[in-house]
């Protein structure tokens, strides 16, 4: 929503640029993709549920200096450490999708929360935009804080979900009730929380919407189909890549499609329509990369998916700044041409993926822990 009231913000401050103000959202971003990474190694240390209930306490408080900011400088910082302690719900939210899922139901259940984050930059500058417009750009960060006490609220209702946390918690318990030091689980030393830290930070370099929920049956099936394990007697984790493929195909044809008809001479329905490829395979990519991974790291789902949170939103946060003038410059089909030609480079790698995941996987030493921990 804050890029609603970025007209408002340059006005009240008098900000000559615009690009400025839109720093508001580049800080926002990078802070997402830091905490990430620091969040999602504390919810491998001490459980998703006290890292959540803080982390949310946090990032609602962090709300009211930008809501109360007299200058721009306040509204950048405060957005940086928003997004910082926002990013425990991006990256270890699907670790605890992935803690209480199996691999028949964990695609299914991704859909369903990924929802909530394919949606919220969609929705959130129609929103934004009337409460803008009505009430100024402060309530905008009065409303998220309002949102963010709600969901406070019902957090404190999540149990903790995090086995190794559990297994901790259980043996604490017996230790406290027969005040035998002697209890002990395999997870009590576990990595200190800079190990935890380093190892999120490299793993990335080890390992190299609606419609796409409503599409997830047909796609479930096609994922069948793929060769079982002969000891699980389930698809690997290379059978979700197959949806990856789809949906890094369809991102260009939107693509194109939209960078060819956004013109005036053209009917207006027919950008509009572009999205339909486009979002179908934005919705693949997403909640099907995400599964890949859940499903490869299942226990350090949060973790491995943190490390991919830092190029996501790293680029998220850079390349706003450079949009709006590569746009002006190039002009709108040139463009959407030239990120659709990227987007056509990228599709050999879910390919690669899907034949040769498995040989990567087995040179993970992240993987080969899981296993002999499970062993």
């Amino acid at each position: 929503m804050y890029t609603s009231g970025v007209e408002g913000i340059q006005k009240e401050f008098n900000i000559s640029s615009k690009l400025i103000v839109l720093l508001g959202l580049t800080t926002n971003l990078f802070g997402l993709a830091l905490g990430s990474v620091v969040l999602s190694s504390l919810s491998e240390i001490y459980g998703r549920r006290p890292v959540y209930l803080v982390s949310v306490l946090l990032f609602g408080l962090l709300t009211l200096p930008v809501a109360l900011a007299n200058n721009i400088e306040a509204v950048l910082i405060s957005r940086f450490f928003g997004g910082f302690f926002g990013g425990t719900m991006i990256a270890s939210a699907p670790g605890s999708v992935t803690d209480v899922t199996d691999d028949q139901y964990r695609a299914l259940a991704l859909s369903c929360w990924s929802l909530g984050t394919m949606n919220g930059p969609v929705l959130g500058p129609i929103i934004g935009g009337f409460v803008y417009q009505y009430l100024g750009w402060r309530w905008l960060n009065w409303l998220v804080l309002i949102c963010s006490g709600i969901s406070l609220c019902l957090m404190f209702l999540v149990k903790e979900t995090y086995s190794p946390a559990l297994l901790r918690q259980k043996t604490k318990k017996r230790q406290k009730l027969t005040g035998d030091r002697r209890w002990w689980c395999r997870f009590d030393h576990e990595e200190t929380g800079l190990q935890v830290l380093k190892t999120n930070l490299i793993r990335p370099l080890r390992t190299g919407t609606a419609v796409a929920v409503g599409l997830e049956p047909l796609i479930r099936k096609i994922i069948a189909l793929h060769p079982h394990d002969p000891i699980t007697n389930r698809p690997a984790p290379e059978a979700a890549v197959i949806a990856v493929c789809i949906g890094s195909i369809l991102i260009p044809i939107g693509e194109f499609w939209f960078s060819w008809t956004a013109q005036p001479s053209v009917h207006w329905i027919l950008p509009i329509l572009a999205g339909i490829p486009f979002g179908l395979g934005n919705g693949l990519v997403f909640i099907y990369a995400t599964n890949y991974m859940a499903g490869s790291y299942t226990v350090y789902a949060a973790s491995a998916l943190a490390g991919n949170s830092i190029v996501r939103y790293g680029l998220a946060g850079v390349l706003p700044l450079a949009g709006e003038k590569m746009y002006s410059t190039l002009g709108a089909n040139w463009a959407g041409t030239m990120l659709a030609l990227i987007e056509v480079i990228l599709i050999p790698i879910p390919f690669i993926f899907y034949k040769y995941g498995h040989h990567v996987r087995l040179r993970s030493p992240m993987i080969v822990k899981r296993d002999m921990d499970s062993s």
